[in-house]
């Protein structure tokens, strides 16, 4: 019997429902090698089973040094921008024992007391924004909420002063806009970036503040070795993965609220009741569901594998479909219906292993807030045109709408 066809991947249909041809991946070809747009050859994961084991696997490494690719091909994969500037020592491209150090660092700023005391801030910030355009009775969720909500809270985290938030907004919307077009763009705002962390740095050396900079540079002072280049790219990759991935968190799910009626009204529900049960379960559904990062970030093979019965080469990049492996079946009961009160969600939307997100409780503490208080103080809010019209954002790691455009009855000023 012969095998169907491969559906078409990365076109703007499939960015806007990429879960059929997921479906097919898991079924006829769950560990699949193509061409990605860039032109770099990488293998897709899109089991469960094989999405967690490869998560885990020391086998495949996150630092590019291992792939086996032409300098041009290497230079396609990974943050535009980051080798050029001196970013590449971050979480996201070391293994241990760099890797193991460095985590250690950074995670003092997500214990869970850490996150408990940033709790208010993150409020405050929610509230604000939604002041902003309570009274319009129409707002672009993304741009006006869901993007400088975990800009500016990841800003207070590392210590940017309030006045330079708004250069840490521009920079960081120039990686939103064109972070699935022409690279030039975000490695022009990553250079920027690069030249204000460096001289921040300074200044916190000089004058630190409690902050998760001026604690860095503490460790550092302390026999941590961490070096200015070091914190550099910590700082810079807990912003970029710490804002896009929340922003797509909020957006992604507030959509799928907006689109599931009778999940919306269980959860409003209960909120109106005072209780925040079903919320916490809700987003966890929603980071299932439809996730903020569609793919994991690249992995390297270091030795010949075998990956789901394909035989993986050294070298060979690695992709992991979160997507793709939080929709499998043969975990997840009914798995593309939304169902925030799911129990047994051992999802893989912050990873697994040693490179789980750091920041994920702060994330999902901002998403909770986020969608919480959207609902509470916006009660009717409703999708604003037609779902059709919706555009997400091109690029191969994250998945989110370009706009988000909703209406409701204004609130007095």
């Amino acid at each position: 019997m012969s095998t169907p066809d491969v559906p078409e991947l990365f076109t703007w249909e499939f960015a806007t429902d990429p879960y059929p041809a997921y479906a097919w991946l898991r079924e006829h070809a769950p560990v699949y090698r193509t061409e990605l747009p860039s032109g770099v050859e990488a293998w897709l994961v899109t089991r469960y089973a094989d999405a967690k084991r490869a998560l885990a696997d020391p086998r495949l490494s996150k630092n590019p040094v291992h792939h086996a690719g032409s300098a041009h091909a290497k230079g396609r994969t990974g943050i535009p921008g980051e080798r050029n500037a001196e970013l590449m020592t971050h979480l996201l491209n070391i293994d241990p024992p760099d890797h193991t150090r460095l985590r250690r660092l950074v995670s003092k700023a997500f214990t869970p007391r850490r996150v408990a005391q940033f709790a208010p801030r993150v409020q405050e910030l929610t509230d604000r924004l939604i002041d902003g355009f309570a009274a319009k009775g129409e707002a672009d969720l993304i741009h006006d909420f869901a993007f400088p909500l975990p800009i500016y809270a990841i800003c207070d985290l590392l210590g940017v002063p309030r006045e330079d938030q708004d250069d840490f907004r521009d920079w960081a919307g120039m990686m939103i806009r064109h972070g699935g077009g022409p690279r030039g763009g975000v490695a022009r705002s990553v250079k920027k970036m690069r030249s204000y962390l460096a001289e921040l740095i300074h200044r916190k050396r000089e004058n630190p503040g409690d902050d998760l900079i001026s604690d860095l540079i503490r460790s550092s002072d302390h026999g941590e070795h961490l070096t200015e280049n070091e914190a550099a790219a910590m700082a810079f990759i807990l912003l970029f993965a710490g804002f896009e991935t929340t922003v797509n968190l909020i957006g992604n799910g507030m959509y799928a609220l907006l689109r599931h009626p009778g999940q919306r009204a269980l959860l409003q529900a209960s909120l109106d009741a005072g209780e925040s049960g079903l919320l916490a379960t809700g987003v966890e559904e929603l980071l299932r569901y439809d996730g903020p990062v569609e793919l994991a970030t690249w992995r390297y093979a270091t030795e010949p594998l075998t990956l789901g019965g394909q035989a993986v080469a050294t070298g060979d990049p690695v992709l992991v479909v979160l997507a793709a492996a939080d929709r499998d079946p043969a975990r997840f009961e009914d798995p593309d219906r939304l169902d925030l009160a799911r129990r047994d969600n051992q999802h893989l939307g912050y990873g697994h292993g040693i490179h789980y997100c750091v920041g994920a409780p702060l994330a999902r503490l901002e998403g909770q807030a986020a969608l919480g208080t959207l609902l509470t103080r916006l009660p009717d809010v409703r999708l604003a045109g037609d779902p059709a019209d919706l555009r997400w954002r091109g690029g191969l790691i994250m998945r989110g709408l370009r706009t988000l455009p909703v209406q409701f009855t204004p609130l007095p000023s």
